[in-house]
């Protein structure tokens, strides 16, 4: 599933890796086709040489000992005859051991071969219980000639697995061959059976049902394998199906079932082995002779499909990356001008615009490539266009609103401070309590609206009208802060330490530490304490505001730091953290870090880092 998070160069190269591996699947899928066919050519030549050679001739000395041994089992005449065709047989062996298992043998087959020789070499190890089997007194002739035939099987059984000619009608003739070759293995163990038993003997119940299973299977393997094989390899079985020695043989076989008697004259048996072996290598050569024309055509298949499709393989993969090399080149090229316009660009236009300088407008270079990328290009450009001019206008307006901030909290603010004149003259000829205590409260009434006011002129990014020369001691900071809060009486100021803060970060410390505390007492139950307390850091002076309250949930404590941490922009639309505006600006004026924390008491406690730089070196009068 496509992942939209993916870069354009993995698009484009994903979009042109579909043909292109198709391209090469399909290549690979000839090449594998052609070149498998010409890997079967090599192993076909080294199973030939080191295998089917070989193992061919063990096979004949294994006929001629099983032959040997039965005519022994007979009359126990004749021993050095089974002796020394076992020397013969052990060397067939030996030397098709030798060369199967050679390490140029081994590399050249596949793995399903070399099992099937490891396999076979295993069976072959079963060579001399069946000779001491015949070496024993009163061995059964069935029993031995059925271990020679078990192992002359296991040859036959690599015969079937052993790869041939790709060529499906060559495969077909070659499959008949070797069917021919086990019907002759068949006559095989008829003959050893039959000079077993001897002319003019007689079957035993036992040598009869054996003698009856090779003749059926014989029959049956030698008709459907001569009706597989077409008219030039069949030729020379149709010769041999005609001849008298074949027909003496059948008549011989057949009399042999009815009557479990052999005759006095075995020799049809003798004379249709010798044709048989002359028939066998006959077909062989002429099936040996189509191999050759059937390889060189296969080696030219080879040499077309992978050479002419390899080359325009590599020229199809050359020419999609140099398409693909040019059209990420032009994207990445229209990547980089619109993080350029975005990150770099529109930032430090809109912030020129916001301190109110001026930003002329400078339009975007030229892209080239194809026509689409160039109208995104200009499309870009467009947006960059409607973009200033909206930035231009939002930095009007927050002008136009900053100033009318500012205007009307100065006037508000000249009110303000005319009023509390009036009252202090008031509360000076005053001597009445009740009225004397009225016009306190009306006093802390308009305290609480000049700050509210000075709020606006805060967040318009102007400065408060108030403001000492002199440092003021921290404690008369902390009582100033807390007389501004509508519910002072809740509040109290631990002792502070003989400390005093610069004239002219005092009204913005007042101002700061009031809003921390108000907002203490506004989200904590009335009953509750809030505390004030200034202590000594390692990096200045840390205020701390502690209340009671619910808390904050973890979230929204984070964002809240993040926003105390950062000089924020005012939001009009973010109308509910109006206090939380004035103390980060406030804080971003003077260096002052805040940061909120959960309370030991189950509150929120606020602390304000004041560094030493606002700090005053030495002790000087209280705030009047």
């Amino acid at each position: 599933m496509d992942n939209p998070g993916r870069p354009i160069r993995f698009r484009i190269t994903a979009l042109l890796l579909v043909p292109i591996v198709s391209l090469v699947l399909l290549w690979g899928f000839a090449a594998a086709l052609t070149a498998g066919d010409g890997m079967r050519l090599l192993e076909i030549n080294t199973l030939v040489d080191r295998v089917a050679m070989p193992s061919e001739k063990a096979v004949v000395e294994l006929q001629n000992e099983r032959l040997h041994s039965a005519r022994y089992l007979r009359d126990r005449s004749d021993q050095e005859t089974v002796v020394q065709q076992r020397l013969e047989s052990d060397q067939a062996l030996a030397a098709f051991r030798r060369t199967a298992l050679s390490a140029e043998t081994q590399d050249a087959v596949g793995d399903d071969m070399r099992i099937r020789l490891t396999t076979l070499f295993a069976e072959l190890d079963q060579l001399p219980t069946a000779r001491a089997l015949v070496d024993s007194r009163g061995a059964d002739t069935t029993r031995v000639i059925r271990a020679y035939n078990n192992i002359i099987d296991s040859m036959f059984r690599m015969y079937d697995r052993m790869i041939l000619v790709p060529d499906i009608s060559i495969y077909q003739q070659a499959r008949s061959v070797t069917g021919l070759g086990e019907a002759k293995e068949l006559l095989a163990r008829e003959r050893a059976l039959l000079s077993a038993v001897g002319a003019g003997g007689r079957l035993t119940d036992t040598e009869h049902a054996a003698f009856a299973e090779m003749a059926a299977a014989r029959r049956l393997v030698y008709r459907q394998a001569l009706a597989r094989l077409d008219t030039e390899l069949r030729g020379p079985y149709d010769v041999l199906g005609t001849s008298p020695s074949y027909r003496a043989f059948l008549d011989l076989e057949s009399r042999t079932l009815a009557f479990r008697t052999l005759p006095m004259d075995l020799s049809p048996v003798e004379q249709l082995w010798v044709k048989v072996e002359r028939q066998q290598v006959e077909v062989v050569s002429l099936l040996t002779a189509r191999v050759i024309p059937a390889a060189v055509a296969i080696l030219v298949q080879i040499a077309v499909a992978g050479g002419l499709g390899l080359v325009m393989l590599i020229l199809s993969v050359v020419l999609a990356h140099r398409f693909a090399a040019r059209l990420a080149a032009e994207l990445g090229e229209l990547r980089d001008m619109a993080i350029q316009l975005a990150e770099v660009r529109m930032p430090r236009l809109v912030e020129r615009l916001r301190r109110g300088q001026d930003a002329p407008e400078e339009g975007l270079p030229p892209l080239g490539g194809t026509p689409e990328i160039r109208d995104i290009g200009q499309a870009l450009d467009t947006v960059r266009h409607t973009a200033y001019e909206a930035a231009a206008d939002q930095a009007r307006l927050r002008r136009g609103v900053s100033q009318v901030f500012v205007s009307l909290a100065r006037r508000n603010q000249s009110l303000l401070h005319r009023q509390l004149t009036q009252l202090e003259a008031m509360q000076r000829k005053e001597e009445q309590p009740e009225t004397l205590s009225d016009l306190y409260r009306l006093d802390h009434l308009t305290t609480r609206m000049r700050r509210h006011a000075e709020n606006l002129i805060i967040l318009s990014g102007a400065a408060p009208g108030r403001g000492w020369r002199k440092p003021v001691p921290v404690v008369d900071v902390l009582r100033a802060a807390v007389a501004e809060v509508e519910e002072y009486a809740r509040v109290r100021v631990l002792p502070a330490p003989q400390a005093s803060l610069t004239g002219a970060a005092v009204a913005d410390l007042i101002h700061l530490v009031a809003e921390l505390v108000e907002n203490a007492t506004v989200f904590s139950p009335p009953q509750t304490r809030v505390i004030v307390r200034a202590e000594w850091a390692a990096a200045g002076l840390a205020v701390e505001v502690e209340d009671r309250g619910l808390g904050i949930p973890d979230a929204e404590l984070a964002e809240l730091n993040r926003r105390l941490a950062e000089r924020p922009e005012f939001d009009l639309a973010d109308s509910d953290r109006l206090g939380l505006f004035v103390v980060a600006m406030l804080a971003s004026r003077h260096g002052v870090q805040v940061t909120l924390r959960p309370s030991p008491y189950g509150g929120i406690s606020a602390i304000a880092l004041i560094p030493s730089s606002v700090l005053a070196e030495e002790e000087t009068p209280a705030l009047p």
